[in-house]
Protein backbone atom coordinates (compact mmCIF):
# COMPACT_ATOMS: atom_id res chain seq x y z
CA UNK A 1 0.00 0.00 0.00
CA UNK A 2 1.65 3.36 -0.85
CA UNK A 3 2.36 5.89 1.84
CA UNK A 4 0.41 8.65 2.33
CA UNK A 5 1.17 11.91 4.64
CA UNK A 6 -1.01 12.24 7.50
CA UNK A 7 -2.58 15.44 6.57
CA UNK A 8 -3.67 14.48 3.06
CA UNK A 9 -4.85 11.09 5.16
CA UNK A 10 -7.30 13.24 7.03
CA UNK A 11 -8.73 15.44 4.42
CA UNK A 12 -9.17 11.89 2.64
CA UNK A 13 -11.07 10.60 5.73
CA UNK A 14 -12.89 13.53 6.41
CA UNK A 15 -13.64 14.19 2.27
CA UNK A 16 -15.78 10.61 2.50
CA UNK A 17 -16.91 10.96 6.02
CA UNK A 18 -19.01 14.05 4.83
CA UNK A 19 -20.03 12.89 1.67
CA UNK A 20 -21.43 9.86 3.42
CA UNK A 21 -23.04 11.48 5.96
CA UNK A 22 -25.00 13.96 3.38
CA UNK A 23 -26.38 10.96 1.66
CA UNK A 24 -26.98 9.19 5.14
CA UNK A 25 -28.84 12.63 5.93
CA UNK A 26 -31.06 12.57 2.98
CA UNK A 27 -31.85 8.94 3.21
CA UNK A 28 -32.79 9.31 6.43
CA UNK A 29 -35.36 11.83 5.71
CA UNK A 30 -36.45 9.97 2.77
CA UNK A 31 -36.74 6.68 4.67
CA UNK A 32 -38.97 7.79 7.59
CA UNK A 33 -41.47 9.52 5.64
CA UNK A 34 -41.44 6.60 3.06
CA UNK A 35 -41.76 4.45 6.17
CA UNK A 36 -44.71 6.33 8.17
CA UNK A 37 -46.17 7.43 4.83
CA UNK A 38 -45.93 3.56 3.16
CA UNK A 39 -47.18 2.47 6.70
CA UNK A 40 -43.72 0.15 6.42
CA UNK A 41 -42.62 -1.43 9.66
CA UNK A 42 -39.80 -2.42 7.58
CA UNK A 43 -39.21 0.69 6.22
CA UNK A 44 -38.69 2.41 9.23
CA UNK A 45 -36.59 -0.19 10.86
CA UNK A 46 -34.70 0.48 7.61
CA UNK A 47 -34.38 4.37 8.72
CA UNK A 48 -33.37 3.51 11.75
CA UNK A 49 -30.36 1.98 10.95
CA UNK A 50 -29.65 4.83 8.59
CA UNK A 51 -29.77 7.06 11.24
CA UNK A 52 -27.38 5.03 13.31
CA UNK A 53 -24.73 5.68 9.88
CA UNK A 54 -24.80 9.18 10.31
CA UNK A 55 -23.98 8.96 13.92
CA UNK A 56 -20.74 6.28 13.10
CA UNK A 57 -19.60 9.21 10.77
CA UNK A 58 -19.77 11.62 13.59
CA UNK A 59 -17.61 9.09 15.40
CA UNK A 60 -15.33 8.49 12.68
CA UNK A 61 -14.77 12.77 12.07
CA UNK A 62 -13.54 13.23 16.02
CA UNK A 63 -11.56 9.57 16.71
CA UNK A 64 -9.74 10.49 13.19
CA UNK A 65 -8.61 13.80 13.80
CA UNK A 66 -7.57 12.53 17.74
CA UNK A 67 -5.91 9.09 16.14
CA UNK A 68 -4.10 11.24 13.42
CA UNK A 69 -2.02 13.28 16.45
CA UNK A 70 1.76 12.28 16.43
CA UNK A 71 3.52 10.49 19.71
CA UNK A 72 3.88 12.40 22.87
CA UNK A 73 5.29 12.38 26.38
CA UNK A 74 2.49 10.02 27.37
CA UNK A 75 1.45 8.20 24.73
CA UNK A 76 5.22 6.54 23.04
CA UNK A 77 3.39 4.63 20.39
CA UNK A 78 1.20 7.54 19.14
CA UNK A 79 -2.80 7.92 19.49
CA UNK A 80 -3.57 5.34 16.88
CA UNK A 81 -6.16 3.18 18.99
CA UNK A 82 -8.10 6.03 19.22
CA UNK A 83 -9.53 5.04 15.88
CA UNK A 84 -9.69 1.15 17.28
CA UNK A 85 -11.62 2.27 19.51
CA UNK A 86 -14.33 4.91 17.31
CA UNK A 87 -13.82 0.97 15.08
CA UNK A 88 -15.43 -0.63 18.30
CA UNK A 89 -18.20 2.07 18.67
CA UNK A 90 -19.18 1.25 15.11
CA UNK A 91 -19.49 -2.09 15.31
CA UNK A 92 -21.84 -2.06 18.50
CA UNK A 93 -23.75 0.40 17.06
CA UNK A 94 -24.53 -1.63 14.20
CA UNK A 95 -24.81 -4.99 16.48
CA UNK A 96 -27.51 -3.02 18.49
CA UNK A 97 -29.11 -2.02 15.06
CA UNK A 98 -29.44 -5.88 14.32
CA UNK A 99 -30.58 -6.97 17.26
CA UNK A 100 -33.52 -4.08 17.35
CA UNK A 101 -34.45 -4.22 13.97
CA UNK A 102 -34.87 -8.43 14.69
CA UNK A 103 -36.76 -8.00 17.90
CA UNK A 104 -39.03 -5.92 16.33
CA UNK A 105 -39.70 -8.45 13.04
CA UNK A 106 -40.27 -11.04 15.77
CA UNK A 107 -43.16 -8.93 17.27
CA UNK A 108 -44.67 -8.09 14.04
CA UNK A 109 -44.60 -12.15 13.07
CA UNK A 110 -45.83 -13.37 16.36
CA UNK A 111 -48.90 -10.95 16.06
CA UNK A 112 -49.50 -12.03 12.86
CA UNK A 113 -49.61 -15.58 13.67
CA UNK A 114 -52.15 -14.64 16.29
CA UNK A 115 -54.27 -13.65 13.70
CA UNK A 116 -53.94 -9.86 13.75
CA UNK A 117 -53.61 -7.89 10.75
CA UNK A 118 -50.95 -6.19 9.78
CA UNK A 119 -51.10 -3.15 7.20
CA UNK A 120 -50.21 -3.20 3.72
CA UNK A 121 -47.01 -0.97 2.90
CA UNK A 122 -47.37 1.42 -0.20
CA UNK A 123 -45.44 2.06 -3.04
CA UNK A 124 -43.76 4.78 -1.74
CA UNK A 125 -41.94 2.50 0.56
CA UNK A 126 -40.57 0.64 -2.23
CA UNK A 127 -39.76 3.52 -4.32
CA UNK A 128 -37.40 4.40 -1.25
CA UNK A 129 -35.82 0.94 -0.53
CA UNK A 130 -34.65 0.89 -4.35
CA UNK A 131 -33.06 4.35 -4.20
CA UNK A 132 -31.57 3.51 -1.03
CA UNK A 133 -29.98 0.28 -2.22
CA UNK A 134 -28.19 2.30 -5.42
CA UNK A 135 -27.04 5.04 -3.09
CA UNK A 136 -25.44 3.12 -0.50
CA UNK A 137 -24.20 0.51 -2.71
CA UNK A 138 -22.00 2.97 -4.69
CA UNK A 139 -21.17 4.54 -1.28
CA UNK A 140 -19.97 1.44 0.31
CA UNK A 141 -17.76 0.87 -2.99
CA UNK A 142 -16.41 4.73 -2.56
CA UNK A 143 -15.78 4.65 0.73
CA UNK A 144 -13.84 0.93 1.06
CA UNK A 145 -11.53 2.53 -1.62
CA UNK A 146 -10.69 5.51 0.58
CA UNK A 147 -10.05 3.62 3.39
CA UNK A 148 -7.85 1.25 1.80
CA UNK A 149 -5.78 4.41 0.25
CA UNK A 150 -5.55 5.69 3.69
CA UNK A 151 -5.52 2.29 5.93
CA UNK A 152 -7.92 3.36 8.20
CA UNK A 153 -10.11 0.47 9.84
CA UNK A 154 -12.54 3.27 10.64
CA UNK A 155 -13.38 4.29 7.42
CA UNK A 156 -13.26 0.53 6.30
CA UNK A 157 -15.72 0.06 9.16
CA UNK A 158 -17.54 2.31 8.05
CA UNK A 159 -17.59 1.15 4.49
CA UNK A 160 -18.97 -1.82 5.64
CA UNK A 161 -21.98 0.13 7.62
CA UNK A 162 -23.08 1.20 4.58
CA UNK A 163 -23.08 -2.37 2.69
CA UNK A 164 -25.28 -3.44 5.75
CA UNK A 165 -27.73 -0.75 4.98
CA UNK A 166 -27.71 -1.78 1.69
CA UNK A 167 -28.27 -5.38 2.52
CA UNK A 168 -30.76 -4.24 4.48
CA UNK A 169 -32.64 -2.47 2.08
CA UNK A 170 -32.68 -5.28 -0.69
CA UNK A 171 -34.46 -7.22 2.37
CA UNK A 172 -36.79 -4.57 2.78
CA UNK A 173 -37.64 -4.59 -0.81
CA UNK A 174 -38.07 -7.54 -1.38
CA UNK A 175 -40.58 -7.34 1.69
CA UNK A 176 -42.65 -4.69 0.81
CA UNK A 177 -42.79 -5.94 -2.91
CA UNK A 178 -44.35 -9.19 -1.93
CA UNK A 179 -46.48 -7.65 0.71
CA UNK A 180 -48.09 -5.41 -2.25
CA UNK A 181 -48.03 -7.74 -5.04
CA UNK A 182 -49.18 -10.78 -2.92
CA UNK A 183 -52.11 -9.63 -1.06
CA UNK A 184 -53.31 -9.51 2.50
CA UNK A 185 -51.32 -12.50 3.39
CA UNK A 186 -48.17 -12.22 2.57
CA UNK A 187 -48.04 -9.12 3.90
CA UNK A 188 -45.81 -10.99 7.16
CA UNK A 189 -43.12 -10.51 4.45
CA UNK A 190 -42.47 -6.82 5.36
CA UNK A 191 -41.60 -7.82 9.02
CA UNK A 192 -39.79 -11.40 7.78
CA UNK A 193 -37.63 -9.12 5.41
CA UNK A 194 -36.69 -7.31 8.28
CA UNK A 195 -35.48 -9.82 10.54
CA UNK A 196 -33.65 -12.22 7.77
CA UNK A 197 -31.09 -9.15 6.80
CA UNK A 198 -30.94 -8.28 10.70
CA UNK A 199 -28.93 -11.18 10.41
CA UNK A 200 -26.36 -10.03 7.78
CA UNK A 201 -26.34 -6.85 10.10
CA UNK A 202 -25.28 -8.36 13.34
CA UNK A 203 -22.59 -10.89 11.23
CA UNK A 204 -21.01 -7.74 9.82
CA UNK A 205 -21.05 -6.08 13.33
CA UNK A 206 -19.21 -9.46 14.74
CA UNK A 207 -16.45 -9.18 12.71
CA UNK A 208 -15.93 -6.21 12.91
CA UNK A 209 -15.74 -6.45 16.81
CA UNK A 210 -13.83 -9.03 16.59
CA UNK A 211 -10.95 -7.17 14.94
CA UNK A 212 -11.26 -4.21 17.66
CA UNK A 213 -11.08 -6.85 20.17
CA UNK A 214 -7.63 -8.74 18.82
CA UNK A 215 -6.07 -5.28 18.19
CA UNK A 216 -7.08 -3.99 21.92
CA UNK A 217 -5.85 -7.35 23.34
CA UNK A 218 -2.39 -6.74 21.48
CA UNK A 219 -2.80 -9.88 19.08
CA UNK A 220 0.25 -10.33 16.80
CA UNK A 221 0.33 -9.28 13.92
CA UNK A 222 -1.16 -12.26 11.16
CA UNK A 223 2.53 -15.10 10.13
CA UNK A 224 2.58 -13.56 6.60
CA UNK A 225 3.17 -10.09 7.68
CA UNK A 226 5.29 -11.46 10.51
CA UNK A 227 7.23 -13.11 7.66
CA UNK A 228 7.48 -9.82 5.80
CA UNK A 229 9.13 -8.01 8.76
CA UNK A 230 11.25 -10.56 8.76
CA UNK A 231 12.71 -10.47 5.06
CA UNK A 232 12.73 -7.34 5.48
CA UNK A 233 15.04 -7.00 8.43
CA UNK A 234 17.56 -9.33 6.13
CA UNK A 235 17.62 -7.54 3.59
CA UNK A 236 19.81 -4.65 5.18
CA UNK A 237 23.11 -4.89 5.72
CA UNK A 238 24.98 -5.85 8.68
CA UNK A 239 22.39 -7.39 10.27
CA UNK A 240 21.67 -10.87 10.72
CA UNK A 241 19.85 -13.38 12.92
CA UNK A 242 16.21 -11.30 13.81
CA UNK A 243 14.82 -12.65 16.89
CA UNK A 244 12.54 -12.25 19.76
CA UNK A 245 9.78 -10.45 17.04
CA UNK A 246 7.01 -8.88 19.37
CA UNK A 247 4.02 -7.04 16.95
CA UNK A 248 1.11 -5.45 17.27
CA UNK A 249 -1.10 -2.93 15.41
CA UNK A 250 -2.34 0.37 16.48
CA UNK A 251 -4.75 1.77 14.70
CA UNK A 252 -3.55 2.53 11.09
CA UNK A 253 0.11 1.48 11.94
CA UNK A 254 2.06 -1.68 12.84
CA UNK A 255 3.94 -1.28 16.23
CA UNK A 256 7.36 -3.86 16.23
CA UNK A 257 10.05 -5.06 18.21
CA UNK A 258 12.83 -6.94 16.56
CA UNK A 259 16.13 -8.29 18.15
CA UNK A 260 19.09 -8.46 15.61
CA UNK A 261 22.82 -9.40 15.66
CA UNK A 262 25.40 -7.14 14.05
CA UNK A 263 26.82 -3.81 13.47
CA UNK A 264 25.01 -1.34 11.69
CA UNK A 265 23.82 2.49 11.95
CA UNK A 266 20.44 2.24 14.36
CA UNK A 267 19.61 5.82 12.75
CA UNK A 268 20.14 3.88 8.91
CA UNK A 269 18.86 1.19 10.40
CA UNK A 270 15.32 2.52 11.24
CA UNK A 271 15.38 4.89 8.01
CA UNK A 272 15.25 1.24 6.26
CA UNK A 273 13.03 -0.23 8.30
CA UNK A 274 10.01 3.35 7.83
CA UNK A 275 11.16 2.97 4.15
CA UNK A 276 10.83 -0.45 3.43
CA UNK A 277 7.81 -1.03 6.13
CA UNK A 278 5.47 1.99 5.14
CA UNK A 279 3.13 1.40 8.00
CA UNK A 280 5.68 0.78 10.81
CA UNK A 281 4.95 4.08 12.62
CA UNK A 282 6.89 2.51 15.94
CA UNK A 283 9.88 0.25 15.75
CA UNK A 284 11.97 -0.82 19.04
CA UNK A 285 15.47 -2.42 17.84
CA UNK A 286 18.08 -4.15 20.10
CA UNK A 287 21.22 -4.66 18.31
CA UNK A 288 22.79 -7.72 20.30
CA UNK A 289 25.83 -6.49 19.76
CA UNK A 290 25.50 -3.26 20.52
CA UNK A 291 24.32 -2.98 23.98
CA UNK A 292 21.27 -0.01 22.91
CA UNK A 293 17.50 0.03 23.25
CA UNK A 294 16.51 2.22 20.49
CA UNK A 295 12.78 3.10 19.89
CA UNK A 296 11.15 4.73 16.66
Amino acid sequence: MNEIGTSVREREIYKVTLVGSLVNILLVVCKFAAGFGGKSAAMIADAVHSLSDLITDLIVIVFVRISSKPEDKGHDYGHGKYETQATFLIGAALLAVGVGICWSGIESIISFAKGEALQSPGWIALAAAIVSVVSKEILFHYTRLVGKRCNSPAVIANAWHHRSDAFSSIGTAVGIGGAILLGESWRVLDPLAAVIVSFFIVQVAVKQLKACIDELLERSLPDDIEQEITQTVLSLDGVSQPHHLRTRRIGSHYAIDICTCGWTEVSRYMRHMKRLLPLSRSCGILLERIPTSVSM
